[in-house]
């Protein structure tokens, strides 16, 4: 698009943006807070849930509407600032462009840039939206709104702007080319208008009850049929038909039940999805898929539920090969926990309740739908859910939280770490690069990757350097493929054990595009007790080998394929 400047014009009028406020939240997330302990340490420390920064939630920084984020940020402090701008909205004609301004008195203010200043009114003061279009703008930020002349406009090719008291320059903000659909916001940069900034938010005590899949594909089912109020599944897709009637059912006994899947997963939206959300709206389920051109995220990626006030949490899809038990290795847990549940609550509101969440009889107008075979293979149940207690649990949030905290997790590993994956982005993806540094530094790595036809090759590869970089340098640490020998199909897990006291549940998979684009959810379960449960699995994958059956039907079992045999033979020798 063509340069256009700020413009400098009289402002006509003031108004209130006058947005609800975020409904009452649990005790533990009450208050500000100077900051926020990491998950790399002492289990059970407090740490906020807000959805922006802790110094965020000052009287003049109202949040929006029923967990919707505040696209600005964090806007606290008392000196005049420019807090963001938005040059190039996706609206045809750059529609709803804004600057977002912080005045801490009245006084005689300006804005400006190389060509032209705009004075504000006398009266302005506080945080403010300066707009030429508040009819736009005013849903998007919780200002009061300056609205300006409709040819008041921002440069998308790259501009200076000034605040200015009297003819004093208080404040400048230079940005570069405008990116569609994104805000830009000093120290910060670009990002998605809307994107949250949740903080790492910790409870605990609590009771847990970890499972794996394919081995107990009950257990998720069976909480999201005991649902008495609510139901709020965030997923990627959602084709299991067990699920789809649970979730029906709920909703027809009165349980408020929501849904918000990807509206564009990676090989397109398949024809058994599309009739999946169909029976769920049609029953007056909430539906809803992230997409469109206001998309904030690479993909809505998550894997948890809301039900009641436990949360469900896992690295699996809600589909038959991961919760219908039907291929992949994953691991799950709930947790018996109102903050947890809180937490999450919050994360589902901010990612259902802003643009990029569109109904779903809006979203599928128009839309193609893929076919798509279901995954139909039987795998014994080895490892059955445990009822433990957990010292803390973390919910962590991409790409908000995860990165930094999963690292500072690797980086306070003292004994060992377990790590279970599909892939890794690369032989220098930071998670990668942290245990690598672990292992250096005397902690024993046991890094198992999927064997999959998909991600076979490249794993290979990955494992080869891995062991090779390991006996150059005499390091305690050893990598494989996995050898699923009739246990599970194949491995897409997530996990990650550290010290055997602490275990990453959750979403998000070693690569970039995952912890920096992608929601993802993921939980740290701090406590010997479930780091153990999972340590145990990890082993058992590590091993391989055959399942191993109980003694009185594993020798039924020989019986039988001795006869088998037997009979076998007679009938070739007859046939002969």
């Amino acid at each position: 698009m063509p340069r256009r400047t700020l413009l400098a014009l009289l402002a006509l009028a003031v108004a209130l943006a006058g947005l609800p406020a975020v409904p009452a939240t649990h005790p533990a997330d009450a208050g500000p807070s100077s900051g926020h302990a990491s998950v790399a340490g002492t289990a059970g420390t407090g740490g906020s849930a807000h959805v922006h920064n802790p110094d965020a939630l000052e009287s003049d920084d109202p949040p929006a509407a029923d967990g919707v984020p505040n696209p600005v940020g964090p806007a606290s402090g008392r000196e005049a600032a420019i807090l963001a701008a938005y040059p190039d909205p996706v609206r045809d004609g750059d529609a709803g462009e804004f600057v977002v301004v912080r005045l801490p008195g009245r006084g005689n203010w300006s804005l400006a840039d190389d060509h032209r200043t705009v004075d504000l009114p006398e009266t302005a003061e506080g945080v403010v939206v300066v707009t030429a279009d508040p009819e736009k703008a005013r849903p998007l930020v919780p200002y009061a709104v300056l609205a300006l002349p409709d040819d008041v406009a921002l440069a998308n090719g790259g501009d200076v702007i000034r605040l200015r008291r009297d003819d004093d320059v208080v404040h400048e903000v230079s940005y570069e080319s405008a990116s569609e659909g994104e805000l830009y916001r000093p120290g910060a940069g670009w990002e998605p208008l809307g994107a949250t900034d949740f903080s790492p938010s910790a409870s605990g005590p609590a009771t847990v009850e970890p499972f794996v899949l394919p081995d107990a594909p009950e257990v998720p089912l069976r909480v999201l049929e005991s649902a008495e109020r609510r139901i709020l599944l965030a997923g990627y897709t959602v084709t299991d038909q067990r699920v789809r009637r649970a979730l029906v059912e709920a909703a027809q006994r009165g349980v408020t039940v929501r849904v918000l899947v990807d509206g564009g997963p990676v090989g397109g939206l398949s024809s058994r999805q599309a009739s999946t959300l169909d029976a769920l709206a049609d029953a007056g389920v909430d539906v809803r898929a992230v997409g469109g051109p206001r998309d904030r995220f690479g993909y809505h990626h998550p894997k948890y539920a809301v039900v009641d006030d436990r949360a469900v949490v896992l690295s699996e899809n809600w589909k038959p090969s991961g919760t219908g038990g039907r291929s992949s290795r994953g691991w799950g847990v709930v947790v018996a926990d109102d903050a947890t549940a809180g937490q999450l609550a919050r994360v589902f509101r901010a990612d259902s309740g802003w643009r990029d969440a569109i109904p779903w009889r809006t979203f599928r107008e128009g839309k193609t739908f893929q076919p798509a075979d279901p995954a139909e293979g039987r795998y014994p149940a080895r490892f059955d859910p445990r009822t433990l207690g957990a010292e803390s649990v973390w919910v962590l949030v991409a790409p908000d939280n995860v990165e930094r905290e999963v690292l500072a997790l690797l980086r306070s590993a003292e004994d060992r770490i377990l790590v279970q994956q599909v892939s890794v982005g690369g032989r220098d993806q930071p998670f990668l690069q942290a245990t690598l540094d672990a292992a250096r530094r005397g902690v024993e790595v046991r890094i198992l990757l999927s064997s999959a036809w998909y991600v076979r090759e490249d794993n290979a590869r990955l494992v080869r350097w891995l062991n090779d970089r390991a006996a150059a340098e005499d390091l305690p640490l050893a990598a494989k493929l996995a050898d699923p020998r009739g246990r599970f199909e194949k491995v897409h897990n997530k996990g990650v054990v550290v010290d055997g006291e602490r275990a990453l549940v959750g979403s998000v998979n070693w690569n970039n595009h995952s912890v920096r684009e992608n929601r993802e959810v993921t939980l740290v379960l701090e406590g010997e007790a479930v780091a153990g449960y999972y340590e145990r699995v990890f082993r058992s994958d590590w091993r391989g080998g055959w399942w191993r059956a109980p003694v009185g039907l594993g020798l039924a079992v020989l019986v039988a394929a001795a006869l088998a045999a037997w009979f076998g033979r007679r009938r070739i020798e007859f046939e002969r």
